[in-house]
């Protein structure tokens, strides 16, 4: 109890933390050892609810997904809303989930910190040809607010230009949908491309 109020429980905590988003180890030290220790309790009470609690300790994230009840007459509301990806933001998740794995082939290093340079670079190929470079970086910069949002990057406290690649995304993009990884960049470069045409029409 600090200035006579007590401190909060930490089921609740733990619980309340999960329905407002991903929990990283690297946030909240004390917070994921109650996640730990309460898991099995917390898995109980969200599975009543119509949700899963997904936890990987190796790479320090857990977030609450919703159980694949949709085609069951008595299955509950969503908990849990799917997000719906545009072309540009889903380009940029695939691009940030290959550059995770070369990462983690080539270094012993256990964070991936990219400049706002490296991600546009990486992102040009996929895109239309523009001569407005301020109109692109401000497109990618915006894909880049999404994907912080989402909980897939992470801004660096040093610098707004650095950001952190949170490994949950290894969760979304899987080794299947990354064995499919050139063809998903050729459909995406086919894309750009037709944007492009689009654009000169």
């Amino acid at each position: 109890m600090m200035n006579g109020v007590a401190a909060p429980d930490p089921f609740s905590l733990v619980t309340v933390t999960l329905f407002k988003g991903v929990t990283n180890r690297d946030d909240n030290t004390p917070l994921w050892q109650h996640l730990l220790n309460l898991q099995s309790r917390v898995r109980d009470y969200v599975r009543i609810l119509g949700l899963d609690l997904v936890l990987d300790e190796a790479e320090g994230f857990a977030y609450l997904r919703q159980r694949d009840e949709e085609q069951e007459a008595d299955a509950l509301p969503r908990l849990v809303p799917r997000r719906q990806l545009g072309f540009g933001l889903s380009l940029l998740l695939a691009l940030l989930r290959k550059k995770l794995a070369e990462f983690d082939a080539s270094s012993a290093e256990a964070r991936l910190v990219l400049q706002v340079d490296d991600i546009v670079e990486m992102m040009r190929l996929f895109l239309p040809d523009t001569t407005n470079e301020a109109r692109l970086r401000v497109r990618i910069e915006g894909h880049i607010t999404r994907a912080v949002e989402m909980g897939f990057l992470r801004r660096m406290r040093a610098s707004e230009e650095l950001y952190e690649v949170q490994r949950i995304l290894k969760a979304f993009v899987d080794a299947q949908w990354l064995s499919d990884f050139n063809e998903r960049l050729e459909a995406y470069h086919r894309h750009g491309a037709g944007l492009a045409e689009t654009d000169e029409a």
